[in-house]
């Protein structure tokens, strides 16, 4: 009996050792990176976004309130190339309000009957303007760095959209001992610590439609929502199609299984004898 009652303890917290470790890599180990003495910046930490479940989908109404912060505030240095307008057409807004703000924009095309580039208003196809004629003007207007397109971002950089969040709302005062170059600031997710985009977000600087407050921390993660769609707009329409493939494979399989059980069951069962 006593060593019964004893493998019942050893049983118990065991169960009780594997529980609070499954939790605790749930709820800690999700908030923790390793940063190592030899990396040049802080590891962007783990965010729980809506869209990331199996099943979830992107929130429209962060998608668009970051195209809205994306259009004030980013697109003056930033460039979505693999956007066009149509692709925002019922995610963002209707057909009819795109194609306004498409023509709003002028677009050089061309050439005309008699060869020469002229002005036109914006299409749906068209993609969202840039904010540089091209990569030279670029460079001249940021000191000699160049703004980098956002259309990928999100799949460009490690940790993806906690990274961009995190580098949005990351701005600070440099440590001690730590000189900054002129016309750098201090971000301790960017690599070296000393970006030369300056502080991008202020309360207030944008005015949503829906009356959502636009403090630093909402517009950043508004804009990173957007952002990651601008890197997956299959995004909904992937997880859609896989699990409707999931539900088709299971009904096969108990289909197989049932005609393994009902229609192969007499030929592995049965008997053959051999009479003279």
């Amino acid at each position: 009996m006593a060593s019964t009652a004893s493998l019942r303890t050893v049983f118990a917290r065991s169960a009780l050792l594997t529980s609070s470790a499954l939790a605790f890599n749930a709820n800690g180990n999700a908030e923790r990176k390793e940063t190592k003495a030899s990396d040049d910046c802080v590891h962007a930490p783990h965010h729980h976004w809506n869209h990331t479940g199996s099943l979830s989908s992107f929130d429209c109404a962060a998608v668009r309130r970051g195209f809205q912060v994306y259009r004030q505030v980013c697109a003056t240095c930033h460039s979505v190339e693999l956007v066009c307008w149509r692709n925002l057409v019922n995610v963002t807004h209707p057909e009819l309000e795109l194609k306004a703000m498409a023509e709003e924009v002028e677009y050089v095309d061309g050439p005309n009957d008699e060869g020469e580039m002229f002005d036109r208003p914006g299409k749906l196809a068209d993609p969202l303007p840039k904010p540089y004629a091209n990569d030279e003007a670029g460079r001249a207007a940021n000191g000699g760095a160049l703004p980098p397109d956002l259309s990928l971002m999100v799949k460009a950089r490690h940790s993806g959209l906690d990274y961009v969040f995190s580098l949005l709302t990351g701005y600070c005062d440099a440590p001690a001992g730590k000189v900054m170059p002129a016309g750098l600031y201090y971000n301790p997710y960017f690599p070296g610590g000393a970006i030369s985009m300056p502080p991008p977000l202020m309360d207030g600087q944008v005015e949503y439609e829906d009356g959502t407050p636009a403090t630093v921390t909402q517009m950043a993660k508004d804009v990173s929502v957007f952002l990651n769609w601008t890197a997956e707009p299959e995004h909904d329409e992937r997880k859609k199609n896989g699990f409707q493939n999931l539900v088709c494979m299971a009904f096969f399989a108990i289909a197989a299984g049932y005609l393994k059980r009902a229609r192969w069951s007499t030929y592995k069962t049965r008997a053959i004898s051999y009479v003279k």
